[in-house]
């Protein structure tokens, strides 16, 4: 039987309770205190009439609260957390005393060992485990905490070990011995890998039911585990800044900042203080700028192709070297950032044009995603539609909102110029000004459409003419560095080779130009 007595402190209350059981003729096991206020006693089991009769008895002692029957003793629950601990625990676990002698160890350190726990307690350590000192490290001035390599049965191992002090009075600590845990080398391996594994819910907002998508996100998980320069390229809409973010948020680097600046919407010159900050004389002028703010995180640059000369020198000289100076400032700065850069042009034509610097288009691109366009990846609308409807709907308090058939083959054949970004803001519109529950293509607002003609962008100006030559000279430049002479680019395309000179002379297509 074992009771909790709840009381005040008093001398000479244990004395007290102890002559009951005396009284009474039965044996203490066990007295404990734990915490203030708490006693617990441990007897052998007493029949429930000579229980009836020592509870009140208990209660009547001065400074008793109350009395109550409990299951276990706390030593008893330590005990066997403690044994649960040691034969549950997945590494080696050896405790040894002050002098360097086994006390306990688990099944695994005593199986490795080859050998039974009970031969193995009391014997040295330092005979066992070899590559340290473990009788000098006990008998050092002050026994600290520390991780070492050692061998094991000829095996390399790296041990943590933790020194065990007992409190013999208020600010004096005992060495009482040392905990041993084990590492193995494909343990340590099992743990990294556990540690670096990625965590799929970092791309779950990405709606990936299409083969080609769900390709981009497998590759985006194993490029979110390495710590190089990411280039996202895809339309405008398309998502490269949430495939970014959930890159970032997969990556060692998720605890620390993720900025964003898009170098499209900036003047040169702002861009720049809004990415490397300004220097002044006076300190408390001065202005971070996102690299310094996201300094152990990550940058995305939206549109990097959008950046001027000067802004791409700068920006390769931080990715080479990790430095920089504040604008109006001579002071270097070092950081560790990862970039991620996003772009909706041809980065490798604007190299070739001159407009863009090839040692950064390569520093940028280590890793390289591309993120195929709406209309190409079909099988993702619908299930993007249905997503963005009831997200929309419940924040306007409209449940069980759905489309129509109709609505459904328009919104699944539509082209989507404006890709993801343009079909969430037509349904956030529609889910808005419906009537009823069910959305049907009257509520979608759109330009015209068939799937006969295709679509054609309201803002098209120009002539027929202009736009074939645009398109020609759009084609014959993408073509040229692969075939450089206007004989092979003649047999090409199933021109005469004056022909093809004649188009390269008009649109300024030649080696100078055109890299090859």
């Amino acid at each position: 039987m074992r009771l909790e007595l709840i009381c005040r402190n008093r001398v000479g209350i244990l004395k007290e309770v102890s002559s009951i059981f005396v009284e009474h003729n039965i044996d203490l096991v066990g007295i404990e205190v734990h915490q203030p206020g708490h006693v617990f006693i441990n007897t052998p089991n007493v029949d429930f009439t000579e229980l009836q009769k020592i509870m009140p008895q208990l209660r009547l002692i001065d400074a008793v609260d109350d009395v109550k029957t409990v299951p276990f003793m706390p030593s008893e629950r330590e005990k066997n957390e403690f044994e649960t601990l040691l034969r549950s625990f997945p590494d080696p676990f050896i405790s040894i005393s002050a002098k360097g002698q086994i006390r306990m160890l688990n099944n695994l350190s005593s199986s490795m060992m080859g050998n039974s726990s009970s031969n193995l307690i009391g014997e040295q350590v330092n005979s066992i485990l070899k590559g340290f000192n473990f009788n000098k490290w006990l008998d050092g001035n002050e026994v600290l905490a520390q991780t070492i390599r050692l061998k094991l049965q000829n095996e390399d191992f790296v041990a943590d070990l933790m020194p065990i002090h007992v409190s013999e009075f208020e600010n004096d600590n005992v060495l009482a011995g040392a905990i041993i845990i084990l590492k193995s080398e494909r343990r340590l391996g099992q743990q990294i890998s556990a540690l670096k594994q990625i965590d799929d819910n970092n791309f779950s907002g990405i709606q990936a039911t299409s083969g080609s998508m769900r390709k981009v996100i497998r590759e985006a998980k194993r490029m979110a585990l390495l710590d190089s320069s990411i280039l996202i390229s895809g339309e405008t809409g398309t998502g490269k800044e949430l495939l970014a973010h959930a890159c970032h948020e997969a990556s060692e680097r998720a605890a620390n900042p993720f900025m964003t600046l898009s170098c499209a919407a900036l003047p040169d010159d702002v861009a720049e203080t809004e990415l490397f900050g300004l220097g002044h004389q006076d300190k408390s002028s001065s202005k971070k700028g996102l690299f310094e703010s996201a300094n152990g995180g990550t940058i995305f640059l939206d549109e990097v192709g959008e950046m001027s000369p000067k802004l791409q020198t700068k920006l390769l000289r931080v990715i080479q070297d990790g430095s920089f100076r504040r604008v109006d400032d001579e002071q270097e700065i070092k950081v560790n950032v990862r970039i991620i850069g996003s772009t909706n042009k041809d980065l490798l034509q604007m190299v070739s044009q001159g407009l863009f610097r090839e040692d950064l288009y390569y520093r940028l691109n280590v890793l390289g995603l591309n993120i195929p366009s709406l209309r190409e990846r079909r099988s993702d609308i619908i299930p993007l539609a249905e997503y963005f409807i009831a997200k929309s709907g419940l924040k306007i308090g409209k449940t069980n909102v759905s489309m129509s058939d109709d609505c459904r083959e328009f919104i699944e054949y539509y082209p989507w110029p404006g890709n993801v970004r343009q079909l969430e803001s037509v349904l956030i519109r529609a889910v808005s000004l419906m009537e009823g529950n069910v959305i049907t293509t009257e509520y979608i607002d759109l330009p015209a459409y068939t799937r006969e003609h295709g679509y054609l962008e309201q803002d098209f100006e120009g002539t027929l003419d202009l736009a074939v030559k645009k398109y020609e000279a759009d084609l014959l430049r993408k073509l040229y560095p692969a075939y450089p002479s206007t004989r092979q680019l003649a047999k090409k395309l199933g021109l005469s080779h004056t022909a093809i000179a004649n188009k390269l002379r008009e649109y300024d297509i030649n080696k100078k130009t055109v890299k090859i």
